[in-house]
């Protein structure tokens, strides 16, 4: 009767230490599935993702394409953002910058982060980022307006594939959200963080 008991309760054990086992590799899966699926969406250009380089192009084609910009706020960033220019008509290939602009209109000091992503999805991993301020968080003090470059260019093999040979417009679109917990300071009226109507 001991020994069956002894043996139950081993048994017992090794079923919670399975389940232990198991659970915790569900919760490091969980963690583990947001930069790999960020750096499948990078590899593969997958729901819009761009293409994150070190240098400019070596290869510039005579071939032009338009590129076109957008700016979104969400909910919470009492921001005004937009792009300094609406489009810009580059060679295949050749590096471009210009500027978004973002402007704090609350009485506090915020964190953003830009997500970005590329339409039509199939030309993102063609479009190459040398440089972003959505590679980073962006601060704005009170009332402070700041200039942000984006420096890019569209990698020529876009013409070598039957799905995206014939793509005459991209458009580079960004949201930028509330980062690090931001919260109003105490006092402030309930709309202080609340984004500004598009007119």
């Amino acid at each position: 009767m001991a020994a069956g008991g002894e043996r139950r309760k081993s048994k017992d054990w090794t079923v919670a230490l399975a389940c232990l086992a198991f659970v915790g590799a569900a919760v490091g899966m969980s963690f583990a599935a947001v930069p790999f699926y960020r750096l499948y969406c990078q590899l593969t250009g997958y729901n819009g993702t761009t293409q994150r380089v070190e240098q400019a192009s070596d290869v510039v084609l005579d071939r032009k394409i338009n590129v076109t910009f957008d700016a979104n706020m969400s909910t919470g960033l009492n921001w005004d953002f937009k792009p300094m220019q609406a489009s810009v008509n580059p060679r295949i290939g050749e590096t471009v910058e210009i500027k978004y602009q973002a402007t704090n209109r609350s009485p506090y000091p915020t964190k953003g982060q830009a997500v970005f992503n590329v339409t039509p999805m199939e030309a993102a991993v063609y479009f190459n980022k040398i440089q972003c301020f959505c590679f980073n968080e962006t601060v704005l003090q009170p009332g402070e307006t700041l200039e942000m470059p984006v420096v890019f260019y569209v990698d020529p093999d876009i013409v070598k594939q039957e799905e995206t040979k014939n793509i005459g417009t991209i458009t580079l679109s960004y949201t930028f959200y509330p980062h690090g917990g931001e919260k109003p300071v105490a006092g402030l009226p309930e709309d202080a963080g609340q984004t500004k109507p598009k007119l």
